[in-house]
C-alpha cells in the first residue's frame, strides 16, 4: 500500500508539470507561449536525466561529510521495489525546481541558455542542497549536516521552491526586465490567455495532494491531515494576498489570487506533518501577506519576474520553513534553538543557491549570451527559436508592413473563427471605410472658402470641374478642369447661367426647383450627395457626370453661394459595363458564361412555370479537343473553341441562348412552344455545321462533337436537374460512337447510377474477395488438344448476384483499382499454375488480360518476377493479353515493359485483332508473338465475305510477320473447319468448352 501511495504521489507530481505549463504559457504573450512551453518539457527532461544518473547518487548516496552523496549513481545499487519509487518520487521534485526558472525568465533567455541553466540547477545546485537536507531519508538516518542539526523541512518549501527562487534571482539580476516592462506606466505585460493560467494553477493544486502527501513515503494516519492543511494553507494564501491588493489599489487583481494560492502552498509543504489546521490558516495568511510584500519588492527594484516565482516560491519557501519553529503542535519545535537552526539552514542555502547560480550564469553569459537579441524579442521568441508563427504575430506583421509600406488597401490575413480573426476581420473593415472615405476626398470639398481663395491653388489644380453659382444660379468662377471640360472659358460664361447652359432641356426646370429650396428637397438635386444627371458641353455632345454641391455662407449679409463639384464618370460608366460583360461573359469566346446561364436557365424556368411551354437544355462537348490542345498547342485550341462559338451563335434563334460551360464544354438553351421533333433537328442541324473542315494553325481540323438534349415541360422543370441530365445524355452519346446526339430518358440515369453503385462497391468487393477466376481453354485447331488456358475474371455480387465483365471492366480501367485488380489476376493465374504443376500439368500456360495503365505502372514486371518466385513457376508459363488501344497509346514506360517482358520470355497476345482505329505501324514496334482474331470477325466467317476476308488478311498478316494466330468466339463446327482449312493455330470458344473453374479446368486436363 506504501509503494502505491508513493507512486501515485509521484504520478500527481508529474501532473503538476501540466499545470506549470499552462500557467506560464497562459501568463506570457502569445508570441512567446510555444517558446515558454518548448522549455518546460526540456527542462522535465534534461532535469529527469540528469537526476537519474548522477543527481540521485548526489542527493541520497553515502554522504561525505555530510555535504554531498557518493554512491546509486545511475540509480544502479539496491534496485528494490522500494528504491525505485522512491527514485521516481524524487526525480518529479527534481524536475519542480527546474521548472520555476522558466517561467521567471520568459520571454527573453534563449533556448539552448535555458539548457544551460537547467543543467547548473539539476546538475550542482539541487542534489547538494538536497543530500544536506533529506540526505538520510531514503537509509532511515540523518546524514547531511543540515538534517544532523534538526533542520526541517518537510516536503520542500526550501530543497524544491526556495531553490527554485534562488536560481531565478540570479538569472533575473543577469538578464534584467524584458523590454518595454519598465518603460511604460502600465504596471504589468498581460499574459495571452489568463484561463489557460488559472487552469495550471488549479492543476498544480491538485498535484500538491501528491506533493505534500507522498512525502509521508507511506500511506499512514498522517496523510489526511496534510493534505487538509495543504488545502487550509492555499485557500487563505488566495485570500489574503487578493484582498490587500483590492485594500490598496480596488480592485480584485487575478495574478494575486494565483501566485496567492502558489504562495500558501508553498508556504505549508516545510510544515504541513507538524501543525493543526488553525496553524495551516495562519501559514497561508502569512503566505498571503509575504507574496503581496514579495510582489511590491521586486517591483520596486524592477525586476522582471513573468510568474512571480520570487514572491510565490522563494519568498513563502522561506517564510514556511520558519514558522516550523513557530506553529508547530510539538513543543520541542517551537524553541529559540530550532528557530535558529531553520534560519540557519534557510540562509545556507540561499547563499549557496544563488551563489553558485550567479557565478555559474555569469561565466556562461560571458562566452555564450543568455538572453535573445532585440529583433528576436520582439518578433517573439516562437517564430525566432521555433519558426512556429501564431495569429498574433501574423497579425501585428501584416499591420507592421501597412504602416512601413504606408500602403493600406493591402488587408491582413483573416483566421476564422477566433478572436485574432475577429479583430483582423474588424480591422479590415475599418480600414474598408477609411479607403472609402479617402477615395471620396476628392468628389468632394467639405471646407467652405471665401471668395478670395477660389482661385488658389486648390481649385486650379483638382481633376474635377468646380463651378461656383450664386443664389439663382449664376455662375461666378470655375476652375481649370472646368474649362478642360465644357469646352469654355470663364469671360465667356460668368454671369449666365448654369441650368440653361449645362442642363439637357428635359432638366432645367428640375435644377431650378432644387435651387428655390436650396437644394434640400428628397426630389431633385440634393445638397452634400452624389447627384447622377447627364450634362452637356459648350458644342452640345452630352456626358454622365456626377455632382456635388455644397452650400456657402460667410455670414447673415452675404449672399448664399453654392459649389459644383463636377466629375465626368463616362470612363468609370465604360469600366462598369466592361466589368459586368466580364462577370457575365467568357473572354474568350464572348459567349455567355456559367454564371450567367444557369441564372438566366433558373429564370425561364420560373416565367414557363407561369406562362407554360417547355425548356431544352443541349450541353455539347468537342471530341478530340486534348489533342488538338497536345498536337497544336493551345493558342490552336483557343482558335478551335473561337470558331465552334461563332458557328454555334449563327445556328441559333435569337430568343436562344449559348454559353460556354467550361473548357471545350458549350451550352444551348431553348424555350417555348417547342417539341421533340424541332429539338432533333436543331441538333441534326448543330452537328453538321459543326462537321465542316476548318484550317487552324495551317491544320485542316474535323469538328465533331458529343450531344446531350434534355426536355422538361415548364411544370415539372428544375434548372440543376435539367442541366444535370441534358450532361448525362452527352455523357451517353460519347459512349455511342461520338458525334452524335442522345435525348435524356429515365433509364439513363438509372445507368449512371447503376455504374455509380459499381464504382462504390468495387474496393468492397476486392477486400471482401468477391472476384474469382474462370479459365477458358485454348485449343491447337490442328490437334484439337488443349494448349493453354486464358483467365478471365468474374464478379459475383452478394446481392446483385453475378455482374458482366462488360459492366465493372471499364469503371475499374477508369480508376486506380484496374492495377490491384491485375496484380490479384497475376497472382491468382501464378496460384493456379503452381497447383498444375503439382497435378504434373507444368507445361501448361495462362493468359492474363493487363489494361493499359497497368502496363505503364513500373511495377508490373517486378511483381511478375517476385509472383513467379514466390510460386516457383517458370515465368514463361504467364502469358499477357493487352489490347490494340492499349499499344496505341505507347508511352515510353509502356514501350520498356513490353520489351522487359519480351526477353523474360513472356509472351505478348493482342487482344481483339481488328477492332482499332490506329495505324498496324505498332506490329513492327514491339515483341508481339500473337494475333487473336475478335469474335465480331468469327461469328459470320462462314457466311459473310467481308468478315471471311477479314479474318483471311489477318491469318495472312500473321504468317508473313512469324506471329501465330488465335481466332476468339468459336462456337459452330463450320467455323472451325474454316480456321483449319486456313491454316489457324488455335481456337476457344464455346464449341469445345465453355470459361471453366479451376475445379473443372483439372478435369478436362486429366481427361
Amino acid at each position: 500500500m506504501d509503494l502505491l501511495w508513493v507512486t501515485i504521489s509521484a504520478g500527481l507530481v508529474f501532473f503538476m508539470q501540466v499545470g506549470f505549463l499552462c500557467l506560464e504559457s497562459g501568463l506570457v504573450r502569445s508570441k512567446n507561449s510555444i517558446n515558454v512551453a518548448a522549455k518546460n518539457i526540456t527542462d522535465f527532461t534534461i532535469s529527469c536525466s540528469i537526476f537519474g544518473t548522477v543527481g540521485f547518487g548526489v542527493m541520497f548516496g553515502a554522504s561525505h561529510w555530510g555535504i554531498i552523496g557518493t554512491s546509486h549513481f545511475f540509480v544502479s545499487d539496491q534496485l528494490t521495489p522500494e528504491v525505485v519509487t522512491f527514485f521516481m518520487f524524487q526525480m518529479m521534485f527534481c524536475g519542480t525546481a527546474a521548472t520555476l526558472v522558466s517561467g521567471a525568465v520568459a520571454e527573453r533567455m534563449n533556448y539552448f541558455g535555458y539548457m544551460l541553466a537547467t543543467i547548473l540547477i539539476t546538475l550542482f545546485i539541487y542534489p547538494v542542497v538536497g543530500h544536506w537536507i533529506w540526505g538520510g531519508v531514503l537509509n532511515g538516518e540523518p546524514t547531511g549536516w543540515l538534517e544532523k542539526i534538526g533542520f526541517i523541512d518537510f516536503a520542500g518549501s526550501t530543497v524544491v521552491h526556495s531553490v527554485g527562487g534562488w536560481v531565478s534571482l540570479a538569472a533575473l539580476l543577469i538578464l534584467g526586465p524584458r523590454m518595454g516592462r519598465y518603460t511604460t506606466d502600465s504596471n504589468r505585460i498581460p499574459g495571452s490567455n489568463i484561463p489557460l493560467a488559472s487552469l495550471g494553477a488549479l492543476i498544480i493544486w491538485f498535484g500538491w495532494i501528491g506533493f505534500n502527501g507522498g512525502s509521508t513515503l507511506a500511506w499512514n494516519n498522517d496523510v489526511p491531515v496534510i493534505i487538509l492543511n495543504t488545502f487550509i494553507a492555499a485557500c487563505w494564501g488566495g485570500i489574503i494576498s487578493t484582498a490587500i491588493r483590492y485594500l490598496r489599489d480596488g480592485y480584485i487583481d487575478l495574478m494575486y489570487i494565483l501566485n496567492g494560492v502558489i504562495g500558501g502552498l508553498v508556504a505549508i509543504t516545510a510544515c504541513c506533518h507538524v501543525v493543526s489546521p488553525m496553524g495551516a490558516i495562519i501559514v497561508g495568511i502569512g503566505a498571503g501577506v509575504v507574496v503581496y510584500l514579495g510582489e511590491q519588492v521586486i517591483e520596486y527594484h524592477k525586476i522582471d519576474d513573468v510568474i512571480g516565482v520570487i514572491p510565490a516560491h522563494l519568498a513563502a519557501g522561506i517564510w514556511g520553513t520558519i514558522a516550523v519553529a513557530l506553529l508547530a503542535t510539538d513543543p520541542a519545535l517551537t524553541t529559540l534553538s530550532q528557530l535558529l537552526t531553520q534560519i540557519t539552514g534557510v540562509v545556507t542555502v540561499g547563499v549557496f543557491s544563488f551563489s553558485v547560480a550567479f557565478i555559474g550564469l555569469k561565466i556562461i553569459n560571458r562566452y555564450y549570451k543568455l538572453r535573445v537579441d532585440e529583433e528576436s524579442e520582439m518578433m517573439g521568441l516562437n517564430v525566432a527559436e521555433h519558426r512556429v508563427s501564431t495569429e498574433v504575430f501574423d497579425l501585428l506583421t501584416a499591420m507592421d508592413m501597412q504602416r512601413r509600406n504606408a500602403d493600406f488597401k493591402q488587408r491582413v490575413p483573416v483566421e476564422p473563427f477566433t478572436e485574432v480573426g475577429q479583430i483582423a476581420q474588424l480591422y479590415n473593415q475599418v480600414l474598408a471605410r477609411v479607403n472609402e472615405e479617402m477615395s471620396q476626398k476628392d468628389e468632394a470639398f467639405t471646407a467652405f472658402k471665401q471668395s478670395e481663395l477660389r482661385n488658389g491653388a486648390i481649385l486650379d489644380a483638382a481633376l474635377d470641374s468646380i463651378i461656383t453659382i450664386d443664389q439663382s444660379g449664376n455662375i461666378l468662377d470655375i476652375n481649370p478642369a472646368a474649362h478642360r471640360t465644357f469646352y469654355i472659358t470663364l469671360a465667356k460664361i460668368k454671369g449666365r447661367n448654369f441650368f440653361d447652359l449645362f442642363l439637357l432641356p428635359e432638366h432645367v426646370e428640375k435644377g431650378y426647383i432644387s435651387l428655390q429650396s436650396g437644394f434640400t428637397q428628397t426630389e431633385g438635386f440634393v445638397l452634400l450627395k452624389r447627384n447622377r444627371v447627364q450634362l452637356q458641353r459648350s458644342d452640345s455632345t452630352v456626358f454622365p457626370a456626377e455632382l456635388v454641391i455644397t452650400k456657402t455662407a460667410f455670414d447673415e449679409s452675404t449672399i448664399t453661394e453654392y459649389t459644383l463639384y463636377i466629375r465626368d464618370i463616362a470612363k468609370r460608366i465604360k469600366l462598369e459595363e466592361r466589368l459586368k460583360s466580364l462577370a457575365f461573359h467568357d473572354p474568350l469566346t464572348k459567349l455567355f458564361n456559367r454564371t450567367y446561364f444557369m441564372n438566366n436557365l433558373k429564370e425561364r424556368v420560373n416565367f414557363h412555370k407561369k406562362n407554360g411551354g417547355n425548356i431544352v437544355v443541349i450541353f455539347l462537348d468537342l471530341d478530340g479537343f486534348k489533342k488538338v490542345n497536345d498536337t497544336l498547342g493551345h493558342k490552336a485550341g483557343d482558335e478551335l473553341l473561337c470558331e465552334v462559338a461563332d458557328r454555334l451563335k449563327s445556328i441559333t434563334r435569337t430568343e436562344d441562348l449559348v454559353g460556354r460551360w467550361g473548357g471545350d464544354e458549350f451550352v444551348i438553351i431553348m424555350s417555348g412552344d417547342i417539341d421533340r421533333k424541332s429539338v432533333s433537328q436543331r441538333a441534326d442541324e448543330l452537328l453538321t455545321t459543326l462537321r465542316p473542315t476548318v484550317m487552324i494553325s495551317n491544320n485542316p481540323i474535323t469538328i465533331k462533337a458529343s450531344v446531350g438534349v434534355a426536355m422538361c415541360k415548364s411544370d415539372a422543370c428544375n434548372a440543376d436537374d435539367l442541366l444535370q441530365n441534358a450532361d448525362i445524355a452527352m455523357y451517353q452519346a460519347k459512349q455511342a460512337g461520338k458525334d452524335t446526339y442522345r435525348f435524356f430518358d429515365d433509364q439513363m440515369k438509372e445507368s449512371t447510377a447503376h455504374d455509380f453503385n459499381l464504382e462504390n462497391a468495387l474496393p468492397i468487393a476486392i477486400s471482401e474477395n468477391q472476384f474469382y477466376l474462370v479459365y477458358q481453354p485454348k485449343v491447337s485447331c490442328k490437334t484439337n488438344q488443349v494448349i493453354g488456358f486464358e483467365a478471365l475474371i468474374r464478379w459475383k455480387h452478394p446481392e446483385l448476384g453475378m455482374i458482366s465483365p462488360s459492366e465493372f471492366i471499364p469503371i475499374l480501367e477508369s480508376s486506380s483499382l484496374i492495377v490491384d485488380i491485375g496484380e490479384w489476376v497475376i497472382k491468382t493465374a501464378f496460384a493456379e499454375l503452381a497447383k498444375l504443376k503439382q497435378l504434373g500439368f507444368g507445361t501448361v500456360p495462362i493468359a492474363v488480360n493487363i489494361s493499359g495503365k497497368h502496363l505503364n505502372d513500373k511495377n508490373l514486371l517486378p511483381y511478375i518476377t517476385r509472383t513467379a518466385k514466390e510460386h516457383d513457376v517458370a515465368l514463361n508459363l504467364l502469358e499477357i493479353e493487352i489490347t490494340e488501344g492499349v499499344l496505341t497509346g505507347e508511352s515510353a514506360t509502356s514501350i520498356e515493359t513490353i520489351e522487359r517482358l519480351s526477353t523474360q520470355g513472356i509472351k505478348l497476345y493482342i487482344d481483339d485483332f481488328g477492332t482499332g482505329y490506329s495505324s498496324l505501324s505498332y506490329l513492327s514496334k514491339f515483341p508481339i508473338h500473337v494475333l487473336k482474331i475478335d469474335r465480331a470477325f468469327i461469328y459470320n466467317c462462314t457466311t459473310n465475305e467481308d468478315d471471311s476476308a477479314i479474318c483471311l488478311a489477318i491469318i495472312s498478316l500473321a504468317r508473313s510477320l512469324k506471329m501465330d494466330i488465335v481466332a476468339e468466339g468459336v462456337e459452330t463446327k463450320e467455323q472451325l473447319t474454316f480456321l483449319q482449312k486456313h491454316s489457324c493455330d488455335a481456337y476457344q470458344g464455346y464449341y469445345f468448352s465453355k470459361p471453366l473453374t479451376s475445379k473443372e479446368m483439372i478435369t478436362l486436363l486429366k481427361n
